[in-house]
């Protein structure tokens, strides 16, 4: 299996990206990563270069560029090039921890979008206190969506989370402001509607409060409010461990008792952390194409690259491109 990664996107970039890539080759089997970015920059860290190369290139998009804009203009963007090793099938599947509407753009423009797909959704898995995790879409793709996006979306996430995270009939659950069946927006109505008439195992309208609790495999929603909820779980969690932290260290008898604690809380931390569960795929397109969090370390990156190559070998674009032929057929 190939790999492209973009080595010079994300906060950490590339030290972590390229620990991470060297972690991947070592652990997985039949796998090769090829590194795209400034080999200078990439080389001081890669100390086993075993079923690992680089393609040069010195231009970036940086996180303050326009997506659209940058991607029309640094051809030779380490992101770009990246998406066109997928585009060229010298890679079969991408990951990149930078600049995520570039990545959407290039996605769209360079990879391709899957046919009878109109609209790509991003994609995590976030963390339930089961520690079962939910599959999120759409968290920013597109702000602006049918109802018609969403059930694609629904298919899309009910087949990943059937074929990856190994649920049996995910149950798929619509973000809406209260759990009964009216309601809602007119986009919430439309889309409780289609889902309910499609063959998927849909159990109804979800509140936010509740995503963490494990009430639905899949949630689905616009870009629009699935990226508010998004940040509002990342923020809550940050500021959650953060008054946790001051709180044990505010004095001598809290310390002794944080320092009793602290195999516990790295646990939960751990379990808490969405980045142990890989990246945000990002779905529709004829590819796995994979955003890194931003801030991911070696092994967070390590786990969007397993998420990656679980993509491939599970063949997850060709059953959601079978999938929704089979539904778009349903409804003609």
């Amino acid at each position: 299996m190939r790999l492209a990664i973009d080595a010079m996107g994300g906060d950490h970039a590339p030290k972590a990206i390229v620990e991470g890539a060297m972690l991947a080759v070592e652990k997985l089997e039949n796998i090769t990563i090829t590194l795209i970015g400034d080999e200078s920059k990439i080389r001081p860290y890669l100390t086993n270069d075993k079923n690992i190369q680089i393609i040069h290139t010195d231009e970036v998009i940086e996180g303050t560029d326009e997506p659209v804009r940058a991607v029309r203009r640094k051809k030779n963007a380490s992101l770009v090039l990246m998406a066109n090793e997928v585009k060229e099938g010298r890679a079969d599947a991408c990951i990149s921890a930078g600049n995520t509407g570039a990545l959407m753009t290039a996605g769209l423009f360079v990879v391709g979008r899957m046919e009878g797909v109109e609209r790509p959704a991003l994609s995590p898995t976030l963390p339930t206190v089961d520690g079962k995790g939910f599959v999120f879409l759409d968290v920013g793709a597109n702000v602006d969506a049918k109802a018609e996006h969403l059930l694609q979306y629904a298919i899309m996430g009910s087949v990943y989370a059937e074929q990856v995270r190994g649920i049996n009939k995910p149950r798929i659950g619509l973000l809406n402001v209260g759990t009964e069946d009216k309601k809602g927006n007119e986009l919430a109505k439309q889309t409780f509607e289609l889902l309910k008439k499609s063959n998927l195992n849909f159990i109804g309208n979800v509140e936010a409060r509740d995503l963490m609790d494990g009430v639905a495999d899949v949630v689905v929603t616009d870009g629009y409010s699935g990226n508010i909820a998004l940040k509002a779980i990342e923020g809550t969690a940050l500021t959650m461990f953060s008054l946790l932290k001051d709180a044990l260290l505010s004095s001598f008898t809290s310390k002794i008792l944080a320092a009793l604690l602290k195999p516990q809380l790295k646990g939960l931390k751990k379990k808490m952390d969405y980045s142990e569960y890989g990246g945000a795929a990002l779905f529709g397109l004829k590819s796995p194409v994979i955003k890194a969090h931003g801030s991911s370390d070696a092994y967070g990156f390590f786990n969007a690259i397993k998420q990656a190559q679980t993509m491939v070998d599970q063949r997850v674009v060709h059953l959601v491109s079978k999938h929704m032929e089979s539904q778009n057929s349903v409804n003609d």
